[in-house]
């Protein structure tokens, strides 16, 4: 098993687990997809706070460590939307690979999509 499908195992487990426990079975799909975005929101929000992007206010010493964890917090939800939707872990790799070779094109003028070329202005 490579990492990102144990990191999918043990998502899926921790998801179940909360369905379970805080009994949550009746949420459908695409409202877990909500509240999960909204979640996603938070926590991308919780990653500005770390990086200084309040201009008016005294910057403080960066916190990589904090920075890291809001990081792996917004991955538990990216990756537990992509479980709702059946999404796999190799789904998922797939996916990138062929978005990353659409973005390249599209920096190298090599995609149906212009605009994007590197040096266009």
């Amino acid at each position: 098993m490579d990492k990102l499908e144990r990191i999918f195992e043990l998502q899926a487990r921790f998801d179940q687990a909360l369905i379970e426990k805080r009994n949550l079975g009746h949420i459908k799909p695409e409202e877990w997809i909500q509240k999960e975005v909204l979640a996603m929101v938070s926590e991308l929000g919780e990653l500005l706070n770390e990086v200084n992007f309040k201009w008016w206010k005294k910057p403080k010493e960066i916190d990589y460590d904090a920075i890291k964890e809001e990081l792996v917090d917004i991955l538990h939800f990216l990756i537990s939307m992509c479980i709702k939707v059946g999404m796999t872990a190799e789904d998922l790799y797939q996916a990138y690979l062929a978005k990353n070779k659409e973005n390249f094109d599209r920096q190298e003028g090599k995609s149906e999509k212009s605009g994007y070329e590197w040096g266009a202005k």
